[in-house]
């Protein structure tokens, strides 16, 4: 994708402060860091969101968010994690290129993810349930 930001940044084009890369993945530092260490995983081909992803790749992207996690938490002492990804202009992805977040936390680090989410809203859950429930 000529236009895609991710796109470029594989392509070297953009740079990027890339902390792993292998033949199929890139993780580099998000320029917009929620906390410090804030990363950005991403397939080096272009997938749009989550339903594109192949799924022995989505495996890996979640693998590889698994060992930055351990490694973070070893070298700079990252007490808590939040992996995040959003599929969707609804879901707020603003980078068109399937991207995974992982976001380091710790005591104090002053982030609230949850501070929009409604409260009071009670859907119909058996009705819910019976159109959703994978068979």
């Amino acid at each position: 994708m000529d236009n895609c930001i991710f796109c470029k940044i594989v392509k070297g084009k953009i740079p990027s402060h890339t902390i792993y890369e292998d033949e199929e993945l890139k993780a580099f530092f998000d320029i917009q860091p929620s906390t410090p260490g804030h990363t950005l995983i991403i397939p080096k081909e272009h997938y749009e969101n989550i339903l594109d992803v192949p799924e022995d790749l989505l495996l890996r992207i979640t693998s590889l968010a698994k060992k930055l996690a351990a490694h973070y938490k070893k070298k700079e002492g990252y007490t808590a994690f939040n992996i995040i990804q959003s599929s969707g202009r609804e879901a707020n992805q603003d980078v068109m290129h399937f991207h995974m977040h992982l976001v380091p936390r710790y005591e104090g680090d002053g982030l609230s993810l949850w501070a929009d989410m409604k409260k009071g809203v009670k859907p119909d859950f058996e009705k819910l349930r019976e159109k959703l429930e994978l068979e």
